[in-house]
């Protein structure tokens, strides 16, 4: 029996959908729970692409799985906030919020994105 090729899909994007940019980040949660259970959580990604709003635009976050020996917690439905301009045409976005809850907690947070395309 002859083995087939896999068929592989090309996926046209008509000039209506350019593609806009994204950021990465990282960051890391405030304290939550009380003694030895006190901890916080670490994670790391990528933005969705910019959402136009008024005369900027924002990002959203959606982010599974932040790091921990026995729980995880999730950063579900977050948007940035709108760009701030950091020079030479660049910019960043302010995040605050809070996890997802479990364990019978959530976590606060406040980071910034990196700056948008950096080696461009």
């Amino acid at each position: 029996m002859k083995k087939r090729k896999p068929t592989i899909k090309k996926i046209s994007v008509s000039s209506k959908q350019a593609q806009r940019h994204v950021h990465e980040f990282e960051g890391s949660t405030k304290l939550a729970e009380e003694g030895a259970d006190r901890h916080n959580h670490r994670f790391a990604g990528v933005t969705g692409q910019a959402i136009r709003v008024g005369r900027s635009h924002v990002h959203e976050i959606d982010l599974t799985k932040t790091d921990f020996l026995n729980h995880f917690h999730n950063l579900k439905r977050i948007r940035t906030g709108p760009a701030i301009a950091v020079g030479n045409g660049k910019h960043v976005h302010f995040v605050t919020g809070q996890t997802t809850l479990n364990d019978g907690h959530v976590h606060q947070f406040k980071f910034a994105t990196l700056i948008q395309a950096p080696l461009i």
